[in-house]
């Protein structure tokens, strides 16, 4: 006897998600200053946060927005612009908005690029290997790290490397140097990451040498990972958010951004409660500038709350914030405990992308070997990278590093001058974006007065970091 059972489709549970899927509309004629993007969804966990990708992943600047996923149903509005302050008319960038945020819900389709001249990290990762890379940070260690890889004769397409509180995360794709093509020998991948292992282990015996220590190579299902996201993962993860103690109020905690002319600007970020719809509020308050937005929500994202309504204004050089949010399983932020590690984590998430120091830029050939070679002529001269973000394209390679002088002190353009003058032919910029240095004077108290004492161990520094141990 034949036996008839019911066909169920299996893209049926998909179905309301292709029915009522991201709509992206992008409007220049509602706003006089801003292109303003809406997108319309069925409600999904997580798609705020692959919209802030998008928008992050061209650069656009978020003037204001209002964010609302109550009820089901998901509806955001941004005012946009791109980094030199004026609407958005490339069909280009509005092309791949419309069709990144679509695809990023079907990962089958996910191979979405943009054919402006900047490759999308999607495309990176598929041509080549990535891996992470953690540790304490120490100067010179970038330059170290590029050495190794140099070393185990790999080419580095693209990297992007952050510190924050005595902590180093980078996350680079490489390729075989002479067959520029993917590493996918196992033997070979496990020598580069006990070498680089080796490298980022703190010298010092007086601490656990492994603590906090990674380098790891992703996997193919890893390519699909937002780099940037990646980074203020591996920084929760390391606990970078644990720094000196600080002064506290109620649920109210602050931090210090130090702009570029050495002013400090408060962050003050604040948890209340709104009783009667159960949801936590978190406000903050800072130094404007690109990807703020993105750095927060990605935070939150990851200590697994759920961003129910949100809003953020622009106000002249500062912005605000609001999230009301619920964890993941439900419950408000009750504890003086969780509020104060939810304070601390985004007070963090607004800091590491904080570039202090000289920008230098460079455009040079796609060469193997050459950012060993560029790092270790910053340290040769008593820098340390303290942010760096590499891409190559095509036959170009572009390198954009935040350096520092190893002893603290303010770095001396001269010796900027000099490394110019080293580096040549290289195509070199170089902006000063440094804040003042912190100096103790010998009475203990701070101050910005001369201390022989400090030259000297300067010196002393540049003569011993000209040096590399591997």
């Amino acid at each position: 006897m034949e036996v008839c059972c019911p066909y169920f489709d299996p893209e049926f549970d998909n179905l309301n998600e292709k029915i009522y899927g991201p709509r992206v509309y992008v409007d220049n004629e509602s706003c006089e200053r801003c292109t303003v993007v809406k997108v319309n969804s069925l409600n999904k966990q997580g798609l705020l946060l692959e919209v802030l990708e998008v928008l992050a992943d061209v650069d656009l600047f978020i003037n204001k927005s209002y964010i609302s996923s109550d009820a089901g149903w998901f509806m955001d509005v941004f005012h946009v612009k791109d980094q030199r302050g004026s609407k958005i008319y490339d069909r280009k960038i509005i092309g791949y908005i419309k069709e990144a945020i679509g695809a990023r819900r079907d990962r089958k389709n996910s191979e979405v690029r943009i054919s402006k001249g900047i490759a999308t990290k999607s495309e990176t990762a598929s041509e080549c290997t990535a891996i992470e890379m953690i540790g304490p940070n120490r100067p010179g260690l970038f330059s170290e790290i590029s050495a190794v890889l140099a070393e185990q004769r790999c080419n580095v397409v693209e990297a992007h490397a952050w510190s924050h509180n005595d902590c180093l995360a980078c996350v680079a794709y490489i390729s075989d140097e002479s067959t520029s093509t993917v590493i996918n020998d196992p033997d070979r991948l496990a020598t580069i990451e006990d070498h680089l292992s080796t490298v980022l282990r703190p010298a010092t015996a007086y601490c656990d040498r492994d603590k906090g220590v990674k380098a790891h190579f992703l996997g193919c299902d890893s390519s699909m990972s937002h780099t940037e996201r990646r980074l203020h993962q591996l920084m929760l993860a390391n606990r970078d958010f644990d720094g000196p103690p600080r002064p506290t109020t109620a649920s109210t905690f602050s931090s210090m951004e130090i702009n570029g002319d050495g002013e400090g600007r408060r962050t003050v970020v604040s948890i209340d409660r709104c009783n009667e719809k159960r949801y936590s509020v978190v406000n903050v308050d800072c130094v404007d500038r690109p990807k703020l937005m993105f750095d927060t929500v990605c935070t939150l994202t990851d200590m697994q709350y759920i961003v129910f309504h949100a809003s953020s204004t622009s106000h002249g050089p500062f912005a605000s914030q609001e999230y009301y949010i619920r964890h993941k399983d439900g419950r408000m932020l009750d504890s003086a405990g969780e509020k104060q590690l939810v304070v601390k984590c985004l007070e963090a998430a607004i800091e590491r992308r904080i570039c202090e120091g000289v920008r230098i830029e460079l455009c040079t050939e796609n060469t193997a070997g050459l950012l060993s070679y560029i790092t270790r002529v910053l340290r040769e001269n008593g820098l340390t990278v303290a942010h760096a973000d590499i891409a190559t394209r095509g036959e170009k390679t572009r390198s954009v590093l935040y350096v520092r002088d190893i002893s603290g002190n303010k770095v001396d353009l001269g010796v900027i001058e000099s490394i110019k003058r080293e580096l040549e032919p290289f195509a070199f910029q170089v902006r000063n974006e440094q804040a003042l240095p912190r100096k103790y004077s010998s009475e203990g108290g701070d101050g910005y007065g001369f201390s022989f004492v400090s030259l000297l161990r300067s010196q002393l520094e540049r003569f011993s970091h000209s040096f590399v141990s591997i």
